[in-house]
């Protein structure tokens, strides 16, 4: 099926479509049951259940069988919730699965959405990887279902409405891994960023990452992620192991912004947020090095940073040729956060 394939509303009548295709898609991880009438019976009539709930169902048939869906309705507060979304084996890889959730999206968009969640069992290790490409982030505690698969869920959301920061906690650290690679691959590319020479590999890059979450999980490093209009474009951490006699400081760190999505004020977002989760953490002083002439630099003065210095040959262009460092820091005030 073409990416361009357009999609048709959902049916009642597609039950027997429905069913078939969530049955297969279910059966190829280990212990997935379908209990259709004593879990499911809303199968059976599943465009009205998701119209009577304010959403919207799709299907997308190929020589009259239902080989994709994906369903969409209203949690309150502007965040709509991504459902049911299937795709049959032979279609993954063709773009079906991307229209599909466009489908919902555009449509939850449409009707004033700021935010898109869902959830997805903890066993559908390729949902995952696709939800995560689409912008889509761990957020939240797992929930137990306590049904004849034993389903045990993990929570996704991502931000729509322009450009907003997040702290991610371990778990969406995690899932953030192969995101943040592109963002760090991207940067790297474009200017030599992050402390790492072009060309950069993905395993690399991927690996620096998984090392970040397991010190986020460790309390040693708070992580935030910028979303643009729902695209992660964006981060910023803060290095919380300081020395024994630096309990008071943080180290402002990994400053990127995806290049397709500069000038868009996500780095000043990042840089704003990062100082009021500093303080929260009680740290008094914030310090960081950026490279001379690069992006970082300019923001930093603008958004009140000092200069302490510059050292020479501080580090090596990807030519070999050495680029200094520019050394800043900026006091704030700590401030206690309630539990």
């Amino acid at each position: 099926m073409s990416a361009r394939a357009p999609l048709r509303a959902g049916r009642d009548a597609d039950a027997d479509g429905f069913i078939a295709l969530i049955t297969a898609c279910w059966a190829e991880y280990p212990g997935c049951v379908m209990d259709l009438d004593g879990e499911n019976p809303e199968l059976r009539a599943l465009a009205t259940y998701y119209a009577g709930k304010g959403g919207a169902l799709w299907a997308a048939e190929q020589a009259g069988r239902v080989v994709g869906m994906v369903a969409t309705k209203p949690l309150g507060d502007g965040a709509w919730e991504l459902c049911r979304m299937y795709a049959a084996a032979e279609t993954r890889g063709s773009g079906l699965a991307q229209t599909l959730i466009a489908a919902a999206e555009g449509h939850a968009r449409s009707h004033g959405a700021t935010a898109m969640k869902l959830w997805t069992d903890t066993r559908f290790d390729r949902a995952h990887r696709f939800y995560e490409k689409c912008g889509y982030l761990r957020d939240g505690p797992i929930r137990a279902l306590d049904d004849v698969s034993h389903s045990i869920e993990f929570a996704y959301a991502k931000p729509f409405a322009g450009v907003v920061v997040k702290r991610l906690d371990a778990a969406g650290a995690a899932s953030a891994e192969r995101a943040l690679a592109g963002v760090l691959l991207a940067c790297n590319e474009a200017d030599g960023a992050a402390s790492f020479l072009p060309p950069l590999a993905e395993p690399a890059a991927r690996a620096f990452w998984r090392r970040s979450a397991s010190e986020v999980a460790l309390g040693q490093r708070v992580l935030l992620v910028a979303w643009a209009d729902g695209a992660l474009a964006g981060t910023v951490m803060l290095d919380l192991a300081m020395p024994a006699n630096q309990r008071h400081r943080g180290e402002v760190e990994r400053l990127l912004v995806h290049p397709g999505l500069r000038r868009r004020g996500i780095a000043r977002a990042l840089m704003a947020r990062v100082e009021q989760e500093a303080a929260a953490e009680g740290r008094r002083l914030l310090t960081l090095h950026t490279g001379a002439g690069g992006p970082a630099e300019p923001l930093c003065h603008a958004m009140d940073w000092r200069e302490g210095g510059r050292i020479p040959g501080f580090a090596l262009n990807a030519d070999g040729t050495p680029r200094a460092a520019v050394i800043f820091y900026k006091e704030i005030a700590a401030r206690t956060v309630a539990a």
